[in-house]
């Protein structure tokens, strides 16, 4: 065999070796906790927003409760949280003239549809939108509070409804019918109660045994379910279970963690800065 074909061959092969590399990468980087988690549940996956809506359900009544008017908006910071786990979104660098997280912009990274139909209409608006915004106005435009009539067009609809129909494909919701005298109303009931159980002793033990007093050391996603469950309200159903004593405790954790300061944190090493800009928007508003 000559030196021309030897040399041919082990070109051949170190292309196809560096193919094969570069696809390995690829996938793993698709693959890696800072582009997309895999969720906590092996057997079932949960949006953190479907956490959030599943917390803040009455577990019989199948609604959340008329009085809470925090929960619209927490779910859209969960969307834009989910979208950054994800590596769908991220916030732009920081400058001398944007150095809080407030004031920096929402950056498109992949518009890769996620299979979530909700996760992938924001992606769609964030897309289309120039010039870019902030974590607190795409909050405020994807819950349709804002007075421009050309912004409207921004607003997420039905998002309760949408995410609790999620809930029922994936077994854990049921959908009935319920009369209160002057309407009728589509609720919710919870069936698979163990899923949800197994999401309340998760963050209970976040805060109890296994609390590490250390937002960084945490794991990515209860943080980001605390910070949101605070912010939507429905952290009191979380440890409204808990003995007296094991329940003061768990609430002056969960309040100490909220009122850290998002740029301190955000500015550390392994930050997800989009969980910090979505606190620092709910605790601005």
């Amino acid at each position: 065999m000559t030196t021309l074909t030897h040399r041919t061959r082990r070109t051949e092969i170190s292309k196809n070796f560096e193919k094969k590399v570069e696809s390995e990468e690829d996938t793993n980087q698709e693959r890696s906790p800072e582009n997309e988690d895999s969720g906590d549940s092996k057997d079932i996956r949960l949006t953190l927003m479907e956490e959030v809506l599943l917390l803040g359900l009455k577990d019989k009544e199948g609604y959340t409760s008329f009085w809470n008017d925090c929960i619209s908006s927490g779910l859209r910071g969960g969307i834009l949280i989910e979208l950054a786990m994800r590596g769908r979104i991220s916030l732009e660098p920081p400058t001398m003239r944007k150095k809080r997280l407030l004031d920096r912009k929402v950056l498109l990274k992949s518009d890769s549809p996620t299979g979530d139909v909700l996760l992938d209409e924001t992606l769609k608006h964030i897309k289309a939108t120039e010039p870019t915004e902030t974590v607190q106005t795409w909050i405020e435009l994807l819950t349709g509070e804002t007075w421009n009539p050309f912004k409207l067009q921004y607003q997420l609809r039905n998002v309760r409804e949408r995410i609790a129909k999620n809930l029922v494909e994936k077994g854990i919701l049921t959908t009935e019918k319920q009369n209160f005298l002057l309407f009728d109303m589509t609720t919710h009931p919870v069936t698979n109660t163990t899923e949800k159980q197994r999401l309340v002793k998760k963050l209970q033990d976040s805060v109890l045994e296994r609390w590490v007093n250390d937002p960084q050391r945490m794991d990515r996603r209860t943080l980001a379910l605390l910070v949101l469950a605070h912010s939507s309200d429905v952290l009191e159903n979380v440890f409204s279970s808990l003995t007296d004593d094991k329940y003061d405790v768990a609430m002056n954790r969960a309040k100490d963690l909220v009122e850290l300061d998002p740029e301190v944190e955000g500015t550390k090493h392994n930050a997800t800065e989009m969980i910090w800009a979505v606190l620092a928007a709910f605790n601005k508003s």
